[in-house]
């Protein structure tokens, strides 16, 4: 299954959920989609209908504004929702600490970061290491990352769209 999630509304004939146009609250750290109600959030708001579709995906696009190299608050108040579709038992990889999944597929990822000039380096190389640590947690098998400028990006994810989703 594709999935693309977008932070920004794009002029674009393509199928994508358009994040902010949702009403998606933030994580409050209750945990009781470990513990009481494990696998579902008991935050009722549109959230509930995206984090069981990235579990679901096997081909996942991320377009998002880049801040301080990390996503920008609507990517990530997204991806800290995802916390049900991962168990509270804990895995070591690669000497790190990462939760359990539960029923995640694997995915092949473009990330498709964006500012409105170019990223500086310094950015870039945290919002990399971020995606990286990000990948284990939610099941990324390859991922790609894409740096544009936001006048360039329904450009660039047309060319994303048509380059079957992950380069190799």
């Amino acid at each position: 299954m594709k999935l693309i999630l977008s932070d920004i509304k794009l002029n674009l004939v393509i199928d994508y959920i358009d994040l902010s146009a949702l009403k998606i609250t933030n994580c409050i750290g209750c945990y009781s989609c470990w513990i009481k109600t494990p696998g579902k959030c008991i935050i009722r708001d549109d959230a509930i209908k995206i984090y069981t579709e990235i579990a679901k995906s096997t081909q996942l696009t991320y377009i998002t504004k880049v801040k301080y190299g990390c996503y920008d608050t609507i990517m990530k108040t997204m991806l800290e929702r995802t916390l049900p579709i991962q168990q509270a038992f804990i895995q070591l990889i690669n000497g790190e600490t990462h939760h359990f999944q539960r029923d995640v597929k694997p995915k092949q990822v473009n990330i498709i970061a964006y500012q409105k000039q170019t990223i500086s380096e310094m950015e870039k190389s945290i919002f990399v290491s971020l995606v990286e640590r990000n990948s284990y947690n939610l099941n990324f098998e390859n991922y790609n990352i894409i740096f544009t400028k936001e006048k360039d990006l329904e450009k660039c994810v047309k060319e994303v769209m048509s380059d079957d989703y992950i380069k190799r």
